[in-house]
């Protein structure tokens, strides 16, 4: 039998997947996941892509999101802020439970290195209106 924290993370990845399986636009892949010199919290540190004219959808995050750009181009739309838009090279951060939403508007996938440090336990990402 999984102990129970074991159960926790598994569903919090299950749920990240549903949210994002949801939308055919985006894949989001973890890599790693592991803990921080922070108690409660760990780091996810997952490769994401969106397709050609997709967004990954407005949500929130129970904790900072880090990325960098791989490849191609696109806009992050963060509550309360100006459009920030991102190519291959950029980095941005998302503050914990700010809304956000990232959106790809060239011709090619926008691929995306993230690390999450996040409450552990908790859904990696949760839809947001």
């Amino acid at each position: 039998m999984m102990p129970s924290s074991k159960w926790a993370a598994f569903a919090a990845i299950v749920t990240a997947g549903l949210l994002f399986s949801q939308n055919p636009g985006i894949q989001r892949t973890v890599v790693k996941k592991g803990d921080v010199s922070v108690a409660g919290r760990e780091a996810v540190i997952a490769r994401v892509e969106i397709a050609p004219g997709a967004s990954s959808g407005r949500h929130t995050h129970p904790g900072d999101e880090i990325s960098y750009v791989l490849e191609g181009q696109g806009e992050i739309l963060m509550e309360g802020q100006a459009p920030l838009k991102v190519k291959a090279g950029d980095g941005f951060v998302v503050p914990g439970g700010v809304k956000h939403d990232a959106h790809n508007d060239g011709g090619q996938a926008l691929k995306l290195g993230g690390v999450y440090v996040v409450e552990k336990g908790k859904p990696l990402a949760t839809p947001a209106p």
